[in-house]
């Protein structure tokens, strides 16, 4: 099976390559374009994302690999992603994990019975100012509380 993006994100793909001066270096911005269309990276997308910017498909593989913010798989409606890197753990990460875990019933890479809501425990989301951080189908909230978690979980669930 062969991946091709849309027409729409095909533009969007071209316009971002011209803006690097070495073509390979647009590995990030395309992988987020494919995402932001499929929900996921198909891994038939990371031979087409190879060929397109002229760099080995490990490449694409180790990127893939190192950045938790791209899926590899199809998830939930939504997704919630937990920073789990220094900052965000002093700052009471494991704590939250838990909370959600117990609220959700599922664990990392889990998703809900319900289809709406796949948990992700990330190193980290670069909000460091805000820990403990979560992100939320890509907003950012924090410093999280049980209680903003909470409200967060009910909003999710209300909008799947």
């Amino acid at each position: 099976m062969s991946y091709a993006p849309s027409p729409a994100a095909l533009r969007r793909i071209e316009a971002t390559i011209a803006l690097y001066p070495e073509k390979g270096a647009a590995i990030l911005p395309v992988l987020h374009i494919i995402q932001g269309e499929s929900g996921f990276v198909p891994e038939e997308a990371e031979i087409w994302v190879a060929g397109t910017l002229a760099v080995p498909p490990v490449r694409v593989r180790e990127v893939l690999s190192f950045y938790t913010m791209f899926k590899r798989a199809p998830g939930g409606r939504h997704s919630l992603l937990v920073c789990r890197n220094l900052s965000c753990t002093l700052a009471g990460a494991e704590d939250i994990l838990g909370f959600i875990f117990e609220t959700l019933g599922v664990r990392p890479g889990e998703t809900t019975p319900d289809g709406a809501i796949t948990v992700f425990a990330v190193e980290c989301l670069g909000n460091c100012g805000h820990a403990p951080c979560l992100q939320a189908d890509g907003a950012d909230h924090g410093p999280a509380t049980r209680a903003s978690v909470a409200a967060l979980i009910e909003e999710l669930k209300a909008h799947a």
